[in-house]
């Protein structure tokens, strides 16, 4: 047998409402835990809506983070045109390629395709 408690519609949506309350409080203690600690890090809008518009992530990530595509290369020690390539989408480069991008850029390999 189980036990049961009934409650007025009204009480069981109050409570409905503090528990997804609590539940957003809680994710948003995790995000800023996340910033805090370096896990995650803010993208400016104009980086997101760039990324959300279907331009090349390698691109925005590169120019967020203020390199070349030389510094890049010299970065990751991937070639300069293959960079060029895989931007401008006539490429996509291996998975060993993206996984150097990514690191030189301190991204995921998930954030790059």
């Amino acid at each position: 047998m189980t036990d049961t408690v009934t409650i007025p519609r009204a009480e069981y949506e109050r409570l409905l409402t503090i528990a997804e309350d609590a539940a957003d409080i809680a994710a948003y203690d995790r995000a800023v835990s996340r910033l805090a600690s370096g896990q995650e890090e803010l993208v400016p809008a104009q980086y997101a809506n760039r990324l959300i518009d279907g331009e090349s992530p390698l691109r925005v990530y590169r120019e967020f983070r203020g390199l070349t595509q030389v510094a890049l290369s010299e970065a990751s020690g991937v070639n300069r045109v293959q960079i060029a390539d895989i931007e401008a989408g006539r490429k996509s480069g291996s998975i060993e390629t993206i996984k150097k991008l990514a690191s030189a850029l301190g991204v995921s390999v998930d954030d790059l395709i």
